[in-house]
């Protein structure tokens, strides 16, 4: 299969004139899409900027996707969460101390009620290619039975909310450990608030494409932290997401485990009819040798990846978290996305 799509995700947007001044740098490093990163705050303030954002890129022919970045701290992302300042209940809830988290639970009402609503604004004013569910996951409690590693250890969310929920499901109180039913249930949680959304998404807009991006790990890392869409297979045959999408790997990582996820990651989605995207780290962490970039694009062009995105523009550039070479990574990038973007795929400026 080859390459369809090469693209970056992209934060901090204000000003449309700037952006595309952007776009048509990511242009120049052969990517054809992009993700805007939004927080609640850039939904909030910046709205009336977004659409015209959006309207730029996909003016020069690029695609758009919508990453609802850190949104109640479920999905993955630095920025921080209006919901959670301005609600000091509906959180995720320890199931060892009882303790609130700073992550909202998405079986509250509130939560989705507020979380729809988001995505309803977005699919209705924003003429976006699709929505990016971006590595989703139930938060990790910080207690010292979170990190032993062992059975015992300390997970989320034991809420009232997920209690009621749980005993009118199971006919009993919910375990403080994780049984194969609590397991059960979180998991069909935590996915049905994504399909739920997906599918209001696609009430108004039939075409969005959606992809949701879980943790890339084989059977046992995460499986340990319980982050709850671990069941790859339970993700990806839901009919409402188009494409199966996993997450970045760290450079340290031996190749063998690359291809272990890629070839898991094609697999999957093959299986149950969606597109495979894999993910290219650019930005923190880099390679030893810059070149080990295209080394892995080709990778997964070879395995049968159809979408491949970076994280971020410009190598992180002038974030606490750039890489150390960022904008020298940037360019090995472009030109990664050049080897491996099929010819009719390239947008011409």
């Amino acid at each position: 299969m080859a390459v369809k799509e090469t693209g970056v995700s992209y934060y901090g947007l204000n000003y449309p004139e700037h952006a595309e001044k952007d776009f048509r740098e990511m242009i120049q490093h052969n990517c054809n899409a992009v993700i805007l990163a939004l927080s609640e705050f850039d939904i909030d303030f910046w709205f009336p900027n977004i659409i015209k954002i959006t309207k730029v890129a996909k003016d020069l022919g690029m695609k758009v996707y919508l990453d609802t970045w850190g949104i109640g701290k479920w999905f993955g992302g630095e920025p921080p969460s209006n919901f959670l300042t301005n609600n000091v209940k509906n959180r995720q809830v320890s199931a060892f101390t009882d303790e609130p988290l700073p992550a909202a639970c998405f079986n509250t009402k509130a939560f989705r009620d507020y979380f729809y609503g988001i995505c309803e604004k977005l699919a209705t004013q924003v003429d976006a290619d699709g929505f990016f569910w971006d590595e989703p996951h139930y938060a990790l409690p910080k207690s010292y039975a979170s990190i032993t590693g062992g059975p015992g250890d300390d997970w989320a969310c034991r809420c009232p909310i997920c209690k009621k929920e749980f005993e009118e499901l199971y006919g009993y109180e919910m375990p403080k450990i994780l049984t194969k039913e609590v397991i059960e249930f979180r998991e069909n949680v935590a996915l049905d608030i994504l399909v739920q959304a997906s599918k209001r998404i696609k009430n108004i807009r039939p075409n969005s494409k959606i992809t949701c991006c879980v943790h890339a790990t084989i059977n046992t890392y995460y499986v340990k932290e319980n982050r709850g869409y671990d069941n790859w297979d339970k993700v990806a045959k839901s009919d409402v997401f188009d494409v199966f999408s996993t997450t970045i790997l760290n450079y340290s990582l031996p190749r063998s485990y690359f291809k272990s996820i890629t070839q898991r990651t094609v697999d999957t989605a093959r299986k149950h009819d969606k597109e495979p995207q894999r993910w290219i780290m650019n930005y923190y962490n880099e390679p030893e040798r810059l070149e080990e970039i295209k080394e892995i694009a080709n990778l997964y062009k070879n395995m049968g990846v159809e979408s491949l995105f970076a994280w971020t523009y410009r190598g992180g550039h002038g974030t606490v978290l750039a890489a150390p070479r960022a904008l020298e990574m940037w360019d090995m990038l472009g030109e990664a996305y050049g080897e491996v973007l099929d010819e009719k795929y390239k947008i011409k400026l």
